[in-house]
């Protein structure tokens, strides 16, 4: 349980980033995008938990 809340917390950070650096770089940039691959990875470990 302790993990997943762990999780959660490092997937609304990644969320977070990823929406400041779109704002400041535009969707298709390469720092958004890397962002987006690492929020999924993230939402992966999530699910599979």
């Amino acid at each position: 349980m302790a993990h997943q809340s762990i999780l959660l917390e490092k997937i609304e950070k990644c969320r977070l980033e990823m929406l400041e650096l779109s704002k400041q770089y535009g969707l298709t940039s390469t720092p958004v995008v890397q962002s987006s691959k690492r929020l999924d990875d993230l939402l992966n470990q999530y699910e599979n938990a």
